[in-house]
Formats: C-alpha cells, structure tokens, sequence
C-alpha cells in the first residue's frame, strides 16, 4: 500500500505519512490505512504484526500502560509499513535470519513517529538522559532520534 513511499532513505518517508495523515498518531494512521488493532493479553509481549489474508493486524498487550501502548503502536505499524511479509516469530525461532535490523529500523520509525525534530529542540533538553526522562522513552530511543536529527544537517 504505501511501499512505494519507502525509498532508499525509509526515515524520510516518516513525513510525507504524517503530512498525508495529518497526525502522529500511531493508532489513526493505522486506522487510515485499515490495519486492524487488537488488544489483547499477551504476558510479557508488548505487541506483534501479523498479516492474515491480505489483511494488517497489530497485537498490543492490553496490561501496557497507555504510553507503552502509544509506542508498541508506533513500533508495530513500522513493521507493517517497512517490513510488510517478514514474520518476526518465524524468523527467530527457525532460521539464522537475524532480526536486530528489523527491530532497530521498527525503533527507528517508532521514535521519529511520535517526537518531531522542533520537540526535541524546544524541550531544552541537553543530554539523551535528559530527553528520555522529559518523553518518557528508553535513552537508546532517544540516541536513535537525535542520530536521525544529526544526518539531516
């Protein structure tokens, strides 16, 4: 549906899908494009993507507090839109494949979803520690963001 938007940059395409939506949010971009969002127990997971005849579904554990929810979000519907066919469990249970690259472009997406450049600028914020306690992100997202902010200069 929107491959054609990922090109050899697929972090770019991040603002022409919220120019197109209008939005941010992970769930009303997932709606718009009918990707089907399930709430569910999952235990210790806190979401998945999976496609079932033709149709986009994001699992996300139901106990997750809404935070955690709105990032698995984001997390989940970077799989669908970057990594549509590939099947995680699958991958890491029955072959080589590592799926570290996936997870980490997933991650990628997930956190130039949610925050904005001028967020990140207007927050006053001068250290990843700092960035990640104001947001509410894991640092290591917050160093993914800031790397991303560092090659558009």
């Amino acid at each position: 549906m929107y491959n054609h938007l990922w090109g050899s940059d697929k972090m770019d395409s991040i603002e022409l899908l919220i120019e197109k939506h209008n939005t941010r949010n992970p769930f009303k971009i997932a709606e718009n494009l009918h990707i089907i969002v399930i709430y569910e127990k999952l235990g210790t997971i806190h979401g998945y993507y999976n496609t079932a005849y033709r149709q986009k579904f994001i699992h996300i554990n139901e106990s997750l507090a809404e935070h955690e929810q709105y990032f698995t979000a984001a997390h989940e519907l970077g799989h669908a839109l970057l990594h549509p066919k590939a099947n995680t469990p699958f991958l890491r249970k029955n072959t080589l494949f590592s799926i570290n690259k996936l997870e980490k472009e997933a991650n990628n997406f997930a956190i130039n979803l949610l925050i904005s450049d001028e967020d990140i600028l207007s927050s006053n914020c001068t250290t990843t520690e700092q960035l990640s306690s104001f947001f509410g992100y894991h640092e290591n997202l917050m160093v993914l963001k800031i790397e991303k902010m560092s090659n558009k200069t």
